[in-house]
């Protein structure tokens, strides 16, 4: 892949001014994704030098600027924070340490003194996984890591990605492997039990996606029956139906596990005419949680940007063009139904 060179060379800057002996945090989104390049990019961390590296996920929430995260990152004191795979905005993060956010998501802004890499004007658009693996192998040998990166592309932009990291997989790994690992490495913030770290761990312990998908460890079969829960639940959210309001259907779910990002991609599908929104009522407490998904040119961000829900708790209508969601108390929510066309509390058949 080819790096714009700009953000190659303000990378290799950022990372050569560190010194060995300043605390380093790397805060990185609870998804695919943002697990695999946090992963890479601890070990190229260490790798170059740094000696006090710290690797977190974010919440549930899985938003870095909210009160929770803000004291999860101020805990740690860090003199160096990198945020990944969680978009940028113009708000602080930590006014202590020095910023870099690497992302792939519409940037919102910068928070003040950092340094933002994204790739979100790029053609065609990395993935966080790929960016932040692709930056490091500049500066350090990470070739080992590679098929960790490779779960990242294959969660976030499938099995064809026009990406050479996918086809320099064949002849070592299989995309049986691969796509394994993926679901095994997704199941983590996918079930109930939210634990991304445990994906982390089963990361870092492995050598080889298969190793990973055959490991007997404490780690990886926590993955398989968190991936098992899943499913289950996702079987019952597939009995859903959407209701419509103009070009806009509306499916209702109720789970603990978020299912309702997959459930939105299978609505997207049978119905590309429409925005699709699936709404999950259980995943948080006093929360509902929802993805949106669209075909063709329908641009969520710009459409969600049209609707004034006031001030208030809770956010929605960040990430990609056609991929976003959000999670809103349950006042805010009902306003933002009555904007798109709803009636107050309409619900599905569950």
């Amino acid at each position: 892949m080819a790096i714009d060179d700009g953000a190659a060379v303000a990378f290799a800057e950022f990372v050569e001014a560190i010194r060995p002996a300043e605390r380093v945090l790397v805060f990185h989104d609870a998804d695919a994704d943002g697990v695999t390049a946090g992963v890479v990019l601890a070990a190229a961390l260490a790798r170059l030098g740094c000696e006090r590296v710290t690797r977190r996920s974010t919440d549930r929430e899985r938003d870095a600027w909210s009160a929770p995260n803000h004291k999860a990152i101020a805990s740690e004191a860090p003199d160096v924070l990198f945020l990944l795979d969680l978009g940028s905005r113009d708000e602080p993060l930590c006014a202590t340490a020095r910023v870099c956010l690497i992302d792939h998501h519409r940037p919102e802004g910068v928070p003040p003194g950092a340094l933002l890499i994204s790739s979100y004007a790029w053609d065609p658009i990395p993935n966080t996984s790929l960016l932040v693996y692709d930056l490091c192998s500049r500066l350090t040998d990470v070739s080992d890591l590679d098929w960790i990166a490779a779960i990242g592309v294959v969660s976030d932009l499938g099995e064809r990605a026009p990406f050479p990291i996918l086809a320099s997989m064949k002849g070592r790994h299989t995309m049986k492997d691969l796509r394994e690992a993926t679901s095994l490495v997704n199941a983590a913030r996918r079930a109930s039990r939210f634990a991304p770290e445990v994906a982390a761990a089963a990361l870092e312990s492995s050598r080889s996606p298969r190793e990973l998908v055959q490991s007997a460890s404490r780690e990886v079969e926590a993955l398989r029956a968190a991936r098992d829960e899943f499913q289950r639940e996702l079987a019952e959210a597939k009995r859903a139906a959407p209701v419509f309001a103009g070009n806009v259907a509306l499916v209702r779910v109720r789970s603990q596990c978020q299912v309702h990002p997959v459930i939105a991609q299978i609505w997207r599908a049978r119905l590309p005419k429409y925005i699709v929104i699936v709404a999950n009522d259980g995943y948080l407490p006093g929360r509902v949680n929802f993805s949106m998904r669209a075909a063709g040119t329908t641009n969520l961000l710009d459409f969600l940007a049209k609707f004034d829900l006031g001030e208030g708790e809770g956010s929605y209508g960040r990430g990609h063009d056609q991929a976003t969601g959000g999670s809103l108390p349950a006042e805010r929510w009902e306003r933002l139904l009555s904007q798109l066309g709803f009636a107050q509390g309409t619900t599905g058949p569950r």
